[in-house]
Parts: C-alpha cells; structure tokens; sequence
C-alpha cells in the first residue's frame, strides 16, 4: 500500500516549538521512523509539510488514484479549515486525522475539528506514535 502523511501549519517546528507537548524529535526524524516502519510492513509512506493551507488542499485532491490511504496532522487547520474539510470529502481517498498531543486537555478550542466528521478516524495523544497507529489501522 502506498499512504500519504501530510502536516500542516507549524509541524515543521517539531523538536524546537512545545517540547514538552512533541517532543524533541524533528519533523524529519519523525518521518523517517514512519517511512521505516511502513517498509518493515510491505509499504511505502511519502510525506509534505506546508504552512499553506491551500498546498495541503491541493495534494489532498491529487491523491486519488496514486494513495490508499493519508494521514493528516492538520495543526491548527484542525479548528476551522473548511477548506480542508471539503478537499477531504471531495475524494474516496480515507484520511486519518492524527494528532501528536491529547487536543481534548489542551485549551478549549483545540478541542473541536472540523475534519473529523469527513474522516475515516482520529488518533491522538499518543506523541510521533499515534502516526503509527493512524498508518497500522488501514492495514489492520
């Protein structure tokens, strides 16, 4: 299977900004354990971060027919890109909405995403490992 993991806005901060709540692995050492494990499993994982939420739609809508799956960690497009959630609900691709912290003990408006309801699960609050987990579940 071939899967796309996108990030979204400030995850290429990863291992600098919060450390405490991601931890001090960058975005990059992160995704090169994910393209690891999905080779160990028989798969392939390619990745892209943007600040821009308009490049995150665009490679959302271009991913029909060349992935099986994506995992999308949206960062604060989480709350309130419905310009995401439409891109998402516009292909047959699934997508698994991920999260690296627990965003339900986190301020108040971490605590609503309007991806959810268009996605096929959500991970969170299991840290770099809840990309593992989103990945796992669509060949479990």
């Amino acid at each position: 299977m071939n899967f796309l993991v996108l990030n979204g806005v400030n995850l290429n901060l990863t291992g600098k900004r919060e450390r405490d709540v991601y931890g001090g692995q960058t975005l990059e050492e992160i995704e090169g354990e994910l393209a690891a494990f999905c080779e160990s499993n028989g798969h392939a994982a390619h990745f892209f971060q943007s600040n821009s939420e308009g490049e995150l739609c665009t490679r959302i809508q271009q991913a029909e027919g060349v992935y099986d799956g994506i995992v999308l960690n949206a960062g604060a497009f989480t709350h309130y890109s419905y310009a995401l959630r439409d891109a998402i609900a516009a292909i047959a691709v699934p997508v698994v909405e991920v999260h690296m912290s627990n965003v339900h003990a986190r301020e108040e408006f971490r605590k609503k995403s309007v991806l959810t309801e268009v996605c096929k699960g959500e991970i969170l609050g299991f840290g770099k490992n809840s990309y593992k987990l989103a990945l796992e579940s669509f060949w479990l």
